[in-house]
C-alpha cells in the first residue's frame, strides 16, 4: 500500500508542477498522459494493468488538454 501511495503522490505532484510551466494544450495533454499512465500502472494485474495504464493515460491527456491557462 505504501508503494501505491508513493507512486500516486509523486505522479500527481510532478504532473501538476510540469503542467503549470506551459499554456500549450498539446504539451499539457502529453504531460497529463504520462502522469495518468504512471498512476494507472499501479493498478491491476496482467491485462487489467494494461487497461488501467491506458485508461490513466487517456484520462490524464483529457485533463491536461482541457486545463485552463494560468492568468497573471
Amino acid at each position: 500500500m505504501l508503494k501505491l501511495r508513493t507512486a500516486l503522490g509523486i505522479g500527481l505532484v510532478s504532473t501538476a508542477l510540469l503542467a503549470g510551466c506551459t499554456d500549450d494544450p498539446q504539451t499539457n495533454a502529453m504531460i497529463g498522459a504520462l502522469g495518468g499512465a504512471a498512476v494507472g500502472s499501479q493498478f491491476g494485474d496482467g491485462r487489467g494493468n494494461t487497461a488501467a495504464t491506458l485508461g490513466g493515460a487517456a484520462a490524464g491527456a483529457a485533463i491536461g488538454a482541457n486545463a485552463q491557462p494560468r492568468r497573471n
